[in-house]
């Protein structure tokens, strides 16, 4: 589904990607961890039509994407969370999630699905015509999925969206992204959290100094001795 080959992306002088590479099929969760400022959340701002790469490739479905609008790629099936549960505050839970879904024209597939939503999170439905800026970080995250979702895209990007949570939201958090997974959305991952991302992945890329470091089956990572030492604390 999508085929990145030798990005490299510069923030002015600074070049934080170095001939990055990364596949992602369909079906699949995978992973992108590394350290700050280690240069996966600018791969996932570059797929995602937020950063322009300097050089390299982005093929989604065989078709070269690097360098187009974000708004084009949502048309396209590629939709990103942002992160730090950015809702849209002074909107209320419902006009965030009709705001998702401003690339559809479809009145009663947008309404059902709102309420496919609403129903799922039954904390969402209660404040359903509340201001997003009440939600908790747990609450807030799941409506910036959320509206993410509403877009009905092929293949969904997010990144770090366990920041700042506390471990039981946490954890409610990825069993939701498993659960988009399992209804037949591809993701892809970035995440601060190792342990939690490579429970629930498929694969896994190792980002260092903005280079792809390792890559592999998300089991194998996990069992991999620099990961160990890197993010889990030694061997």
């Amino acid at each position: 589904m999508l085929k990145v080959r030798d990005l490299v992306v510069h923030y002015g002088p600074i070049q934080a990607l170095h001939d990055a590479f990364i596949d992602v099929h369909q079906g699949e969760i995978v992973a992108v961890i590394g350290g700050n400022g280690s240069g996966k959340s600018t791969m996932l701002q570059a797929i995602a039509g937020v950063l322009r790469p300097t050089t390299g490739t982005i093929e989604f479905k065989g078709q070269r994407i690097e360098g187009r609008p974000a708004d084009q790629l949502i048309r396209l099936g590629i939709c990103m969370a942002p992160p730090n549960h950015r809702s849209f505050e002074e909107f209320t839970v419902y006009m965030n999630l009709e705001i998702g879904a401003y690339t559809r024209n479809d009145k009663e597939g947008i309404k059902k699905d709102i309420e496919d939503t609403l129903e799922r999170f039954p904390a969402l439905a209660e404040r359903r015509d509340q201001k997003a800026g009440v939600l908790s970080g747990g609450e807030q995250q799941m409506l910036t999925i959320s509206r993410a979702l509403m877009a009905r895209p092929d293949l969904l990007l997010l990144d770090e969206p366990s920041v700042g949570l506390a471990p039981a939201v946490m954890k409610q958090v990825f069993q939701f992204i498993q659960q988009i997974r399992d209804d037949g959305t591809t993701i892809l991952l970035v995440e601060q959290n190792a342990r939690q991302a490579l429970r629930i992945a498929d694969r896994a890329y190792v980002l260092a100094n903005g280079e792809v470091a390792l890559h592999g089956p998300a089991a194998d990572m996990v069992n991999e001795e620099r990961v160990q030492r890197a993010y889990f604390g030694g061997v």
